[in-house]
């Protein structure tokens, strides 16, 4: 019989029972099928060879596709595997999944990988890539499975996590065979090796067994796989570019911050410029959310226990909060996570009536969170950060309109630093964990909808992602290399309002449960701080960085005459520092350059004479004889703040 088969633009063809998607994507056109790496029927990602024996919806995967991509590397993150366990007999792997744009593969061997290790296995891996081998699934049972993966401890592991009651009644666990090689997954793969067209070993390091530190600690292989030779060019071409935006290697370079080994791994501790520039950020944030009818709030770092099991963090969320500390006799305290809620007990420290809803509460709030040491990262993942956080407690019919505003409100301070491109996703309901009426839930996700549309904010679809209570709307920004960072959150909470017993005074004097909406537009100042830094690669915008303009007296009797005109920049509210230092004018402007000063004033004696200086602005030509008043006027106008 033949299979009706559905196609995205909605046409829809017949094909014998058992055609495959290699199959299909040949009769569309020899383009797309040698661009095919792998299908998707009704939503499921399969093999280019399985047969589909069933009316559906068919998608044909391309390697430049992301999808496209993640196959490719999961791939070659197989062939990897293939690689080390040929060249190193009695090695043992472990996991080896795709990450953005790469994968990585983990082994436990006799000594860590070299540089020249990797490049032998990269040969290894073109040998096998060149043979062409098929990428073969099959299904074995259990039993099967911890026969043919005996002497590999950690696949051993993994197939024995299996549910042991479908395993008593013959469950299946899937595997990949190419050639000799064969390892557990669930797939798809490409249709052989000879598809990997471009594929690179980056880097190893240490990794331990499910991020355990008290597991085995495993060498992990960090590589990357492209559709081509010139996107793999193009990417190391931007990954030399991230390398040279690094936050953690400019703000060293820009005196802003250090990370000292005496503090432990995490935490930061701010240089004069770095103070200068958050409490720049620090002061347009309270000062914008001050005119956008917030509340400013201040809260303590610690709290009883029984807060975070009131809340619940205790249990959801006790791996990721800092040891308790056992005080005043026998109470536990523990360092906050999060600012909920100190917000939650500020709201009902007292009666509250509609008349004060929306109730909008803001804090800039330090946070601990015992993050693993493999993750963090700089300013980018820590254990101490400060959170730009609001908490807005609202009617259930106020919940659409507040949405509204706060995506404006979020997409509006990010233009200010410079953003200006947007990507958002929304995530749902998952229908098994959730708490709250079905009917509050679409209510809350139809207005975060519209509130995306309203904004005309491109956006993905996380259906089931949702938090158990709540929707959210997570806003990520490109930066100036293309790179996506996710910055904002919005998300709608049902189960705080509940786990406190909040209530409000309705016009006809019952008592109704706010609606509560947790946001954060720069996430932490910290990794907003890295972030910033790594898109405009250390040089801010005038308004931004903590030194606007150096000014550089050509010899020392020209130094009472820079300091009058430091004076007058200053009497502007402009950031000026002279450079009265023995070393020569040219010494001088390449510090001042290379701390990426937005101007640089030269004054020599015909400057003294005339009431002028040598004017160069960032990106341009100096300019000699300009007047102070136009060099007042020009840093003025390229250091005015947004608003």
């Amino acid at each position: 019989m033949p299979v009706t088969i559905t196609f995205p633009d909605g046409s829809a063809r017949q094909y014998e029972a058992g055609t495959t998607g290699a199959e299909i994507a040949a009769s569309i056109g020899p383009r797309l099928a040698k661009a095919a790496v792998a299908a998707r029927f009704d939503g499921a990602a399969i093999d280019l060879h399985a047969p589909i024996t069933q009316d559906g919806a068919v998608e044909v995967i391309t390697a430049a596709s992301e999808d496209g991509r993640h196959i490719l590397r999961h791939s070659a993150a197989h062939v990897m595997a293939q690689a080390v366990l040929d060249l190193y007999p009695g090695a043992k792997f472990a996991i080896g999944p795709p990450i953005t744009d790469g994968f990585y593969y983990d082994f436990e061997v006799a000594a860590p990988f070299t540089p020249d290790d990797l490049v032998r296995i990269e040969k290894r891996m073109a040998e096998i890539i060149a043979e062409d081998q098929p990428f073969e699934r099959d299904e074995l049972s259990v039993a099967e499975a911890l026969e043919v993966f005996a002497d590999q401890p950690f696949k051993t592991e993994i197939i024995e996590s299996v549910d042991e009651d479908e395993g008593a009644g013959g469950s299946e666990v899937s595997v990949y065979r190419n050639f000799a090689f064969v390892d557990l997954c669930r797939g798809p793969h490409v249709p052989s090796t000879k598809r990997l067209k471009a594929v690179k070993l980056m880097r190893s390091a240490g990794a331990y067994w499910r991020g355990d530190e008290n597991r085995p600690q495993l060498q992990r292989i960090y590589g990357t796989a492209w559709e081509s030779k010139s996107e793999l060019d193009a990417y190391l071409e931007r990954l030399e570019e991230a390398e040279k935006r690094d936050h953690r290697k400019l703000g060293q370079d820009l005196e802003l911050y250090s990370f000292p080994q005496e503090l432990g791994s995490g935490l930061a501790v701010w240089h004069p410029k770095g103070g200068l520039l958050r409490t720049i950020i620090e002061d347009y944030s309270r000062r914008t959310h001050l005119e956008h009818d917030y509340q400013i709030v201040s809260t303590p770092h610690l709290a009883k226990a029984d807060l975070w099991q009131t809340s619940g963090h205790l249990d959801f969320y006790a791996e990721g909060m800092y040891p308790g500390m056992v005080l005043d006799e026998s109470t536990e305290y523990r360092m906050k996570p999060m600012n909920c809620p100190f917000h939650i007990l500020i709201y009902g420290n007292r009666g509250r009536s509609y008349r004060e809803l929306p109730l909008r509460l803001f804090e800039l709030g330090t946070v601990y969170r015992y993050e693993r040491s493999g993750v963090i990262h700089g300013l980018m993942r820590a254990r101490g950060f400060t959170q730009d956080d609001s908490h807005i407690f609202c009617e259930e019919n106020d919940i659409a309109g507040e949405l509204q505003n706060l995506l404006d409100f979020t997409l509006m301070v990010l233009r200010d630093f410079g953003f200006t491109e947007f990507e958002a996703d929304l995530s749902t309901k998952d229908p098994e964990k959730y708490i709250g009426s079905d009917e509050l839930w679409d209510k809350a996700e139809e207005a975060l909808r519209l509130a995306l549309e309203a904004a005309d904010l491109p956006y993905n679809l996380a259906e089931g992602e949702g938090a158990f209570y709540g929707p959210k709307i997570d806003v990520h920004i490109r930066d100036a290399i293309g790179r996506r960072w996710q910055l904002s959150t919005l998300q709608v909470d049902f189960a705080q309002p509940e786990n406190f017993d909040l209530l409000y005074a309705t016009d006809h004097n019952t008592r109704e449960r706010p609606v509560m909406i947790h946001r954060a537009l720069m996430g932490s100042i910290e990794r907003f701080v890295g972030i910033l830094i790594e898109h405009y690669a250390g040089a801010l915008p005038g308004w931004l960085a903590p030194v606007q303009a150096t000014i550089v007296p050509v010899a020392d009797r020209h130094i009472e005459y820079a300091e009058q005109v430091a004076t007058r920049l200053e009497s502007q509210s402009l950031r000026v520092e002279v450079d009265g230092s023995d070393e020569t004018v040219g010494e001088k402007i390449r510090r001042a350059i290379t701390q990426k000063h937005p101007a640089i004033l030269v004054v020599g004696d015909s400057d003294v004479a005339a009431g002028t200086a040598g004017l160069r602005l960032r990106g341009e030509d100096e300019k000699r004889g300009v007047s102070v008043d136009d060099v007042v006027g020009k840093l003025v106008e390229v250091c005015r703040a947004p608003r």
